[in-house]
């Protein structure tokens, strides 16, 4: 009898691994099978995706993801898992890609596969407009909120590493900060706006996320000059060797014809589809 439980255990997991084989090795074949493609992305991450007036995701992210799949020949359907379950991999089909802005690291290239970098962003440090915070430094040992898993919260634990090529070095310009962890970045803006030091001090995010919440009337302001860049990839599932070449050649193509930069400029007034 003690030996069923390890041969059950064994067998189960052996049988998970079976299936997300299975998934992942033909996710490009179901795709052209079926012309849908299920692509994960957040739906409270303005402007890079986000539910619009008309109930309809829109965005960034969303736009392009739906090029994506025009030049597939497929009809999109988003899903909109957490942040943590999109990076923990091993999705067995749930959805078929991410297309939400995702750094590429080598952490987690042990888990997901990032075929091709589309866009590059800022990430910077936001405070409230009534704040005497005029550099980074003054937010040393101070509450700075941000999103949990992301890499805004490794930079703030010191621990950020982008090892992407195209990354610019950066340096660690916040120590000791006292590290409040939402669900996502924006959430912890909707906290800063209440006022300077009522729950938080300043806030870690992407700049076109900062500068959106400031023209949707946040009371806040940007301190000092962004304090990393990140290479943001579309991201599959290991193990399709098929998909990732035809992502990487659709996002080339996207790149080489402009319109990359003409979604980038649509939604952020300048062109961040390329390396600054």
């Amino acid at each position: 009898m003690k030996l069923l439980k390890p041969v059950l255990g064994t067998v189960l997991l052996a049988g998970l691994l079976s299936v997300n084989t299975a998934y992942a090795g033909g996710v490009l074949d179901k795709i052209m099978s079926t012309k849908t493609i299920k692509i994960a992305t957040d739906a409270n991450w303005p402007p890079q995706s986000f539910i619009n007036d008309q109930n309809e995701m829109d965005g960034f992210d969303v736009d392009v993801a739906r090029e994506i799949a025009k030049r597939m020949g497929a009809e999109v359907e988003f899903i909109t898992p957490n942040w943590d379950v999109i990076t923990a991999g091993n999705w067995y089909g749930r959805w078929d890609m991410h297309v939400g802005s995702m750094t590429p690291t080598k952490q987690r290239a042990e888990i997901l596969s990032f075929p091709a970098v589309y866009y590059y962003t800022p990430a910077a440090v936001a405070v409230h407009a009534s704040s005497g915070i005029a550099q980074l430094s003054g937010l040393n040992g101070k509450k700075v909120g941000t999103g949990t898993g992301t890499t805004f919260e490794l930079y703030l634990q010191h621990d950020l590493i982008i090892d992407a090529e195209g990354a610019p070095a950066f340096d660690f310009q916040i120590d000791n900060a006292e590290i409040r962890s939402y669900e996502t970045s924006v959430i912890a803006l909707d906290d800063l706006r209440l006022g300077d030091g009522v729950r938080l001090d300043g806030v870690v995010s992407s700049l076109p996320t900062i500068l959106e919440a400031i023209e949707n009337g946040y009371p806040l302001k940007v301190v000092g000059s962004p304090i990393f860049y990140e290479p943001l990839a579309v991201t599959v599932d290991l193990g399709d060797s098929e998909l990732n070449e035809k992502v990487a050649s659709i996002v080339a193509s996207m790149r080489a014809d402009g319109v990359l930069s003409t979604i980038s400029k649509k939604w952020y007034g300048v062109d961040y589809a390329t390396v600054k």
